[in-house]
């Protein structure tokens, strides 16, 4: 799909931008990417609030393959097919992802610090 029909197809949820990346292009809207499109494909951003959307739908997520050959699964589902004829609609799915793209990430990142050994305390002599 061309940038152009890409905006018109979002037209009713809102103006968005479309970005080239890795083969594929990001989907916009004010600065947050929350859709991609890969394989002539549309996939949505999926968080904890609209993930059952998607699982309903058994709609699968976006992998690729790392140049190690790991298989990686990311937080993007194929948007279901009918929304690319139902502009309403595409406008709740569209919006239910970009809170999904807005929402700080719950996963808590491991210190790198190291902890230090517990000191021994030393006796006093007098």
């Amino acid at each position: 799909m061309a940038p152009d029909d890409i905006v018109e197809l979002f037209s009713v949820f809102g103006p968005v931008t479309v970005r080239r990346m890795f083969g594929g292009a990001g989907i916009y809207a004010d600065g947050t990417m929350f859709a991609l499109i890969a394989d002539g494909a549309i996939y949505l951003k999926t968080g904890h609030d609209n993930v059952a959307m998607f699982e309903r739908e058994q709609l699968a997520p976006f992998t690729f393959s790392k140049r190690t050959g790991e298989r990686v699964v990311t937080s993007y589902r194929r948007m279901p097919d009918r929304l690319y004829d139902d502009p309403d609609e595409l406008a709740v799915w569209a919006r239910a992802a970009l809170a999904a793209a807005l929402k700080p990430k719950s996963r808590a990142k491991p210190s790198m610090k190291k902890a230090k050994p517990a000191r021994a305390k030393k006796k006093r002599t007098r």
